[in-house]
């Protein structure tokens, strides 16, 4: 970053890097606080695709009011350095955190101790977004973050969808598959018209490679792998970590089931088989405060 100041927000340091755009940890000038900042590389800057998904990002983010979703604070649509504010939340994310475990025993030991947690708080906020009328459409480890004592926040809305409803429904056209491949549901490999059962089936597949560092499927090619998802059973994930209970192994192959119809209805029946299960062998039985 060129500048160590932006609209009003004092750059502190680099959280993330993609494609098109950067997050970095900053300080509100006028109340000292701390959050996070959303902003375009210079060369998107003016790109109007780079900055309509930014806003777009922006608005749905403003729309989710959840404890485990990630807050939206403030939008700048400066012409030269978009962004936008959102609340600052210590951390990594699933997808870093997997990446560690497969040298640092400390790791695999901590999504040993936190896994439920995370598994609950994250279908807790990914129910409220379906119940609020929208589909994140990109469910995954690398949008899920959760910090030491396991607490989660849901971010990145930019492809996020509302389905239609009423009579939009009988003229909407064959949508473009919107996702990442490795977590998306049959139905949105199509292009069909979405409900939160296909977000049901990205978290199985987020699940499953929290549970065995791998997810569900790999394949030779794009096409491959997108056909696996269409046509290919998953293996149980027990297969892989024996140290998976019976039953929340086939609760996440209920969640990767082919047809949406064969998969938990929702994110609350999700939370409801969770409460009678633990996620691996040997843990504590529950207190009855916990039930």
């Amino acid at each position: 970053m060129e500048t160590d100041q932006i609209g009003g927000y004092k750059i502190q340091n680099l959280l993330q890097t993609g494609q098109a755009s950067q997050v970095y940890e900053v300080v509100e000038l006028a109340s000292l606080r701390h959050f996070a900042m959303k902003i375009l590389l210079p060369e998107k800057a003016k790109d109007p695709e780079q900055r309509r998904l930014l806003f777009y990002e922006a608005e749905v983010g403003k729309k989710l009011a959840h404890p485990n979703i990630i807050k939206i604070q403030h939008v700048d649509r400066n012409p030269t350095q978009p962004f936008f504010i959102m609340e600052f939340f210590p951390s990594g994310s699933l997808r870093t955190r997997l990446q560690m475990a497969r040298t640092d025993p400390k790791v695999v030991e901590y999504f040993k101790q936190h896994s439920e947690k995370i598994f609950k708080q994250a279908a807790t906020g990914l129910a409220y977004m379906n119940a609020s009328g929208w589909v994140h459409r990109d469910v995954k480890p690398a949008n899920i973050l959760s910090n030491g004592l396991g607490d989660v926040r849901i971010i990145d809305f930019a492809i996020a969808y509302r389905p239609p409803t009423g009579l939009a429904k009988l003229f909407r056209r064959r949508g473009k598959a919107q996702g990442t491949r490795s977590y998306m549901s049959p139905e949105q490999i199509r292009g069909h018209v979405l409900d939160g059962r296909a977000d049901v089936y990205s978290f199985g597949a987020t699940v499953y490679e929290v549970l065995t560092g791998r997810p569900p499927f790999r394949g030779t090619s794009n096409q491959d792998l997108l056909e696996k998802h269409i046509k290919e059973k998953p293996v149980n994930p027990r297969q892989h970590n024996p140290e998976v209970t019976e039953d929340f192994g086939a609760l996440v192959l209920k969640m990767l089931e082919k047809k949406k119809e064969d998969r938990p209805r929702d994110f609350h029946e999700v939370l409801m088989a969770m409460r009678n299960m633990r996620v691996f062998k040997g843990q504590p039985a529950r207190r009855a405060d916990e039930q």
